[in-house]
């Protein structure tokens, strides 16, 4: 009775071990399939965007300004790197093994008022519009688009993507985001002032 006894622990021993893995890789392909769904979701906002070609313009001159405004950032944050960093994708592939970059990274982010989902969604925006698109400066936006607020809250349907280009516009125009807590999202667009002349 006491071999039976031990050799059924030992059975429960292993279908607990094999349960706890399985739990770990199911957790596991859960997170990916999130975020695969995630990225998909992002792609389809991306691309289902109804702009004219002057408001597509100036969405992409925020996005690019922002894109470049945070790659700037981190070669004055890393002087020493800046031949290893000709670009913001060569900077987003090193922090992932080089806890320098990575911390330098994380606190230009945060600086800014941006996070992880932010940039995804923004150079998401930049691959798909950047073939087609052309740069602005600031005084022609201006001129044909007044409050790039409500374009952006009223043509972009995708709550992350709208707030992730809200967000670049302040980077823009104001050196930093305002992130709001779950519950102000609604209220974001209050938030956000107008660009006007």
């Amino acid at each position: 009775v006491d071999h039976k006894l031990q050799a059924l622990e030992t059975q429960f021993k292993e279908l607990d071990f094999t349960k706890d893995n399985l739990m770990q890789k199911f957790e596991h392909h859960s997170k990916a399939l999130a975020s695969q769904a995630a990225q998909d979701e992002m792609w389809t906002a991306v691309r289902a965007l109804k702009l004219t070609s002057m408001e597509l313009n100036v969405l992409y001159s925020y996005v690019i300004e922002a894109l470049i405004c945070l790659h700037t950032r981190v070669l004055e944050k890393l002087p020493d790197l800046v031949r290893g960093l000709p670009t913001l994708a060569s900077v987003l592939r090193r922090k992932v093994k080089n806890k320098r970059v990575r911390v330098v990274w994380e606190s230009i982010l945060e600086e800014c008022g941006l996070q992880e989902g932010d940039i995804t969604a923004l150079c998401t925006f930049f691959i798909a519009h950047g073939n087609k698109a052309e740069h602005y400066t600031a005084k022609v936006r201006q001129m044909y688009i007044r409050d790039v607020t409500f374009l952006i809250t009223n043509m972009v349907k995708n709550q992350a993507l709208q707030d992730s280009l809200l967000r670049a516009v302040q980077v823009i125009e104001k050196g930093k985001a305002v992130r709001t807590p779950e519950k102000q999202k609604s209220s974001l667009k209050e938030l956000i002032p107008s660009v006007k002349n």
